[in-house]
């Protein structure tokens, strides 16, 4: 009687679940732009309201791969309460990022356009996009590239230095994460910061991070609030900064700076930038070069692992082009070199001997070895760009971990105009996410793409020459990352220096599950044991200190 009862009210209950489905479903099917023959992708928009964002949230990279299986390249969706189409494939990851501006607009949350402001480059369209990219691009031309590198090569060298010295594990993704913070803060904005002023603003910006894609309501305690209090943080020590750099005259010899690029590109351009846009662009410039390139990072250290035959052939090019001998002490002198990273006018020292940089020189940036002692037992010369461009097999590795890892999974533009794909119409208003994750994993273009394998972009091989958007870890069109080379420069930097220097083993019984969203990253983290390597047999002779 009673199991009677409950099977009589759950009837009406499933049928009503299922017409609201029903009707969800039309709801959406309703908005098809009625100008076009076309039909709308196959795929589910799941239930009110809700959509299919608790199965992809549960499902994490596996909803995408079983929906492109049972619907194809191009399929319907709704997540995070919005219509969205999801895009695989070289040519259709074509058309939307070459339709910026025209069939598609970039789309970023509120959270993030409100944290990062106004003037963010994030927030701008059509010709004020292409100004502003013209400034900023400045700030990665290969001159500027030129100057930042010795910098970047010091942080890289403390860095290790600090990782090798550490008596436990080392999480790698917390390392690359703050390794990648002073990068940005050292090498591109040239900031001269005491230790702990530098810990307290990396704290801050990760405050900024955690808080960049939240929901946008601005009230107390809301991600919202604690994310623009974390960037005006970050905007009050800016604007210090910035002000102390516009009072004084470049020297001759003085480092150049991201700050100094902005200016003379904005001047060369027209263009008088205001303080306001200043404290946001170097926000910006340190969120561009901090999450993902930590992200990629993480995985190429992920990937050395798992693979010593590549890490064999590393180091074998390294002895070959002379960048791999006995243990000496880092950091070098470069004096007389007049590139700015050490005044002519300061002492020399032998090697051996401590850096002056961090010994003598308390106005600079003080890095975690001059804390605690450590001295870098560096293998690698100082490089130039033009040698680390010779080094072949290493640009095939970083290529490689970026393709089989991309940091970022994908992107999400709005429609402007409705447009074609694959047979199906792509409708005004709705989202559109091309997937690089996907396209990398099924092109047609690369072999066994299941499989981690560096030599598919040796100069024989380049199996991405054959489809130009087949390989698109940085974006592509007039939204083409634009600090992609400073990011393959930290790369491979990292890489040379842990090659030359460091052994490393995973900590832990199984290698971590990597997460897709936001940015690619290890669950619970990548736990690893850095040591100095032991050079046995090394050939013992002095080389340059800069090639």
């Amino acid at each position: 009687m009673f199991a009677a009862v409950a099977l009589g009210s759950l009837v009406p209950t499933l049928l009503l679940l299922l017409l609201s489905r029903l009707l969800w479903g039309l709801r959406w099917s309703s908005t098809r732009d009625r100008s076009s023959m076309l039909p709308l992708p196959h795929g589910s928009m799941g239930w009110p309201l809700v959509g299919e964002t608790l199965h992809w949230l549960l499902q994490g990279s596996g909803f995408h791969i079983s929906r492109r299986q049972k619907h194809g390249n191009v399929f319907k969706t709704h997540l995070l309460g919005k219509p969205v189409i999801r895009v695989t494939g070289a040519e259709h990851v074509r058309k939307i990022l070459l339709g910026e501006h025209t069939l598609v607009s970039t789309q970023w949350p509120q959270s993030t356009r409100i944290i990062l402001g106004p003037h963010a480059l994030v927030n701008a369209t059509g010709e004020l996009h292409r100004r502003k990219r013209k400034i900023l691009t400045s700030v990665f031309s290969r001159d500027a590239l030129e100057t930042y590198l010795s910098r970047l090569q010091d942080v890289v060298k403390c860095a290790v230095a600090q990782w090798c010295s550490e008596p436990g594990s080392v999480d790698a993704y917390d390392a690359t994460r703050s390794l990648t913070f002073r990068v940005a803060m050292r090498a591109l904005l040239g900031l001269r910061l005491e230790e702990q002023r530098l810990v307290n603003l990396s704290k801050t910006f990760e405050e900024l991070m955690n808080n960049l894609f939240s929901l946008p309501v601005d009230a107390p305690l809301s991600g919202l609030r604690k994310g623009k209090k974390a960037r005006d943080v970050l905007h009050a020590a800016m604007e210090s900064i910035i002000e102390e750099k516009l009072k004084r005259q470049q020297g001759v010899d003085e480092y150049c700076d991201a700050f100094d690029y902005m200016l003379s590109g904005a001047l060369e351009n027209g263009y008088n930038l205001t303080m306001q846009e200043l404290k946001e662009r170097a926000v910006e410039l340190i969120f561009a070069a901090h999450s993902t390139t930590a992200s990629a990072a993480t995985s190429l250290i992920l990937q050395l692992m798992r693979h010593p035959d590549v890490v064999d052939r590393l180091r074998a090019e390294l002895e070959s082009e002379g960048l791999m001998s006995e243990a000496r002490v880092s950091c070098r002198s470069r004096c007389g070199e007049g590139n700015g990273a050490h005044p002519k006018s300061e002492k020399c020292v032998d090697e051996g001997e401590a850096c002056p940089e961090f010994r003598t020189k308390p106005q600079l940036d003080k890095t975690p070895c001059s804390e605690e002692g450590h001295r870098s037992q560096t293998h690698v010369p100082y490089l130039s760009l033009e040698k680390l461009n010779q080094l072949g097999y290493l640009d095939c590795v970083v290529k490689e971990v970026l393709r089989y890892l991309p940091p970022v999974s994908g992107g999400y533009r709005t429609v402007l105009q409705t447009f074609e794909l694959d047979g199906y119409q792509i409708p005004k208003g709705w989202s559109v996410m091309y997937s690089i994750r996907d396209t990398h994993e099924t092109s047609a273009a690369y072999q066994n793409p299941e499989l981690f394998d560096p030599d598919r972009f040796s100069a024989e091989r380049d199996e991405s020459k054959s489809s130009r958007f087949s390989y698109v870890p940085f974006g592509g069109g007039v939204r083409l990352c634009v600090g992609r080379e400073l990011a393959m420069l930290v790369l491979k930097t990292l890489c040379l220096e842990l090659l030359a220097t460091a052994d490393f083993t995973l900590a832990t019984e199984t290698y971590p599950r990597m997460q897709t969203v936001p940015i690619v990253h290890p669950v619970n983290g990548l736990h690893v044991k850095f040591s100095y390597r032991n050079h046995v047999g090394g050939r013992n002779r002095r080389e340059s200190t800069h090639l």
